[in-house]
């Protein structure tokens, strides 16, 4: 907040000391003939302004004998903030400000033609008065974005703290997510979508704003400076749209839609999805949806296990090569999943029906009797399709 006037105390301090006496007498006068006309200029203005002219006046008195005021300049900057508190914007405070201006130069000049006091002193009462008017003007803008700021900081504070709620491990009692809800003035939905953002190179730490943040629709909670960054939303469909652009160079990953009480698994999902995009694993696209790999998030949940399960399955492989390996594991999970059709193998591999049947018939010699085993056989494939992703990661 400004402290001290500029270019108007140094207008105000080039006056003779004696026009201030003069005017102190009038100041009573002079307050209510401004309240006066400011009421009729603008009459909705209903906040009470004595005092306010009071210190203008007395305080433009006080620095032409170069009396500091420090306290004038509070009252213009609380009177900005008491507008933009009360839901008003400032046209109406400022044309209270241009209002006063005028009905005090009309009498700082009706006065310097009284007592004869010489033009270019009243010139300079005029800029002064201007200059004044001006920083008044600006000192209660200061107010009014100060006030703006912190709601809107307490405001981004409360969503964070929501965001913290809903993702929270083990889940947060809904009556706290509904309470935080309220206070944030997010609705909240019946199911959330949550959705995992790539950090940036230069992701900020330690609560500094990220100059990057999206503007994306005002009901997607937003929190960039965690660990892991994420975006929640009651509405993909309508508030996701062209988020990709908002946050270029990042990769998404969206959670499945869950109610609010799995949104902490949502969440982890999302997270598993974009490290497999990362790890080459899954295809690398500027957004990947969960739901379209959820076997794939099944498989690699716990990547030791799955091992073991690909292990002790395949274990008939253990005397190929790795290149015969690989071309009878493709055959074998392609030829159990047409129900053993060597046509539509062959079609699918790319090759000779003859050499399918030679394959199927190494295959039967390893396997034996599980590849008549349904049991065995869905084993098989998930084994199958675990070694194909193990050998990705």
């Amino acid at each position: 907040m400004s402290s001290t006037f500029g270019s108007s105390a140094r207008l105000w301090a080039s006056l003779p000391g004696e026009l201030a006496v003069h005017f102190r007498h009038g100041a009573d006068r002079l307050t209510s003939a401004i309240l006066r006309e400011v009421r009729q200029a603008v009459p909705e203005y209903r906040q009470p302004l004595d005092g306010a002219v009071r210190h203008a006046i007395t305080g433009c008195l006080d620095m032409v004998n170069a009396i500091p005021r420090e306290t004038s300049a509070s009252v213009f900057h609380n009177l900005g903030r008491t507008e933009y508190d009360e839901g008003r914007d400032l046209s109406r405070l400022q044309t209270a400000y241009r209002v006063g201006g005028r009905v005090a130069w009309r009498h700082v000049r009706e006065f310097g033609r009284t007592a004869g006091v010489p033009a270019n002193v009243l010139y300079t009462c005029a800029e002064a008065i201007l200059a004044y008017v001006d920083e008044i003007s600006a000192l209660s803008v200061e107010g009014y974005t100060a006030a703006m700021t912190r709601v809107t900081d307490t405001q981004a504070l409360r969503r964070k703290r929501l965001v913290d709620l809903l993702v929270a491990d083990p889940p947060v009692a809904p009556d706290s997510i509904a309470a935080q809800a309220a206070l944030a003035q997010w609705p909240l939905p019946d199911r959330v979508t949550v959705v995992a953002v790539e950090p940036h190179a230069g992701e900020p730490r330690g609560g500094e704003q990220d100059p990057r943040a999206p503007g994306p629709h005002s009901d997607v909670l937003v929190d960039l400076e965690r660990a892991q960054p994420c975006l929640i939303t009651g509405d993909p469909e309508r508030h996701l749209e062209g988020l990709t652009a908002l946050l270029p160079g990042r990769r998404l990953a969206v959670g499945p839609a869950a109610r609010i009480g799995d949104a902490p698994r949502s969440l982890s999902l999302a997270r598993r999805t974009l490290g497999l995009v990362q790890r080459g694993v899954l295809p690398d696209q500027p957004v990947s949806h969960s739901a379209d790999h959820l076997c794939t998030l099944w498989l690699l949940g716990d990547e030791f296990l799955v091992r073991e399960i690909r292990d002790r399955t395949l274990r008939p492989f253990d005397g190929l090569t790795p290149g015969q390996r690989k071309r009878l594991g493709e055959t074998l999970l392609v030829w159990l999943g047409t129900r053993g059709s060597v046509s539509r193998t062959a079609q699918e591999l790319a090759i000779h029906p003859q050499t399918v049947r030679y394959r199927v018939h190494r295959l039967i010699e390893l396997f034996g009797d599980r590849l008549d085993d349904p049991d065995a056989r869905l084993r098989i494939q998930i084994a199958l399709r675990a070694d194909a992703l193990i050998r990705q990661v």
